[in-house]
C-alpha cells in the first residue's frame, strides 16, 4: 500500500494563546508548535497499515519552512518520505484541499489519511472537500472498538482493516448512539479521531534517519492551485472573562439561585 498522511503545524495546546490588541491575529511570539494531534494519529496508523501490508508512508505538509519540523517529526515516527507545499500566505479550506488533490494526483496513495481536524481552527472540513474534489469514498472520525489499553493496541495492530481481496477498507467510526462499520473501496481517505490508536514517540535512531529522509519541495504555483482565499477572517476575540465562583451555605439557597439568577431550573 501507498498511504500519504497529513501532518499540519499547530500551536501547543499548552502554551498561552493571546489575541493582538487590533483583533487582526493571535500573538505569535514565543509561541511554540508541534504536530496537529488528530494528524499524528493519523501517521501512527499509517504506519500501521505499512508495516501490516507492507508499502510506504508519505507525509505532506502545507506552510513555510517551518513546517519542516513537523515533516522530520513524522519522518523520524517511520514515515518514508515527506513532501513541503512551500506557502506563507493565508489559506482556507478550500484552497487546502485543493493543494492536497493535485499532491495526491502526483503521489498516486492508495488511501490518505488526515486528522478530523486541526486543533487551530477546529473546522473539520478539509477531508470532506478532499474526497468529493477526487471522486473518492470517505470514512470520517476513525476510531475503534477496542479500548487504548487493549492488547491489539499494545500489539499496535491496524484499526482501519484492509479487507481480504485489499480493495477496500472497513473502518469503525463513533456515532450518537455508539459504533458504526463503514467499507470504502480504495483508493479512499480516512479521517482520524483521537481513540484510533496511541502514537509512538520517536526513537533516536529514528530521530537521526530523518535527518537524511528526503523532502520534496512544491509550491501552489507548481501545482496549478489558485490558492486565494475565498473566506476571510475579520476578526479575532478573546473570550469573556468568567466570573469567581461562590460557595452557598445550603442547598435551598443553591435551588434558588440557579431559579432566580442562573435561571436554569
Amino acid at each position: 500500500m501507498k498511504i500519504l498522511v497529513t501532518a499540519k503545524r499547530v500551536e501547543d495546546p499548552e502554551s498561552k494563546i493571546k489575541v493582538k490588541p487590533d483583533g487582526s491575529d493571535i500573538v505569535k511570539e514565543g509561541l511554540k508548535y508541534k504536530i496537529n494531534p488528530f494528524d499524528e494519529i493519523g501517521v501512527e496508523e499509517g504506519l500501521r497499515l505499512a508495516a501490516a501490508h507492507g508499502g510506504e508512508v508519505v507525509v505532506v505538509s502545507i506552510g513555510p519552512k517551518e513546517v519542516q519540523e513537523q515533516l522530520r517529526h513524522a519522518l523520524a515516527m517511520g514515515a518514508h518520505k515527506a513532501v513541503w507545499v512551500n506557502h506563507t500566505g493565508p489559506l482556507d479550506q478550500l484552497g487546502i484541499a485543493g493543494l492536497l488533490q493535485k499532491v495526491v494526483e502526483l503521489q498516486k496513495p492508495d488511501v490518505v489519511l488526515l486528522g478530523k481536524q486541526s486543533i487551530d481552527d477546529d473546522q473539520n472540513q478539509v477531508g470532506q472537500y478532499l474526497a468529493e474534489f477526487l471522486g473518492w469514498g470517505q470514512a470520517t472520525f476513525a476510531s475503534k472498538v477496542e479500548s487504548l489499553e487493549s492488547a491489539e493496541e499494545k500489539a499496535k495492530a491496524p484499526a482501519v482493516k484492509l479487507t481480504a481481496d485489499k480493495k477496500s477498507v472497513q473502518v469503525v467510526r463513533e456515532v450518537d448512539n455508539g459504533l458504526a462499520t463503514l467499507e470504502v473501496q480504495l483508493p479512499a481517505i480516512v479521517t482520524t479521531d483521537l481513540r484510533l490508536n496511541q502514537p509512538r514517540y520517536a526513537s533516536l535512531p529514528g530521530i537521526m534517519k530523518a535527518k537524511s529522509k528526503p523532502i520534496e519541495e512544491l509550491t501552489p504555483e507548481k501545482l496549478g492551485v489558485d490558492v486565494t482565499p475565498k473566506i476571510q477572517v475579520l476578526k479575532l476575540a478573546s473570550p469573556p472573562a468568567r466570573k469567581a465562583g461562590i460557595k452557598v451555605p445550603d442547598v435551598a439557597t443553591l435551588v434558588e439561585k440557579l431559579h432566580n439568577e442562573a435561571k436554569v431550573v
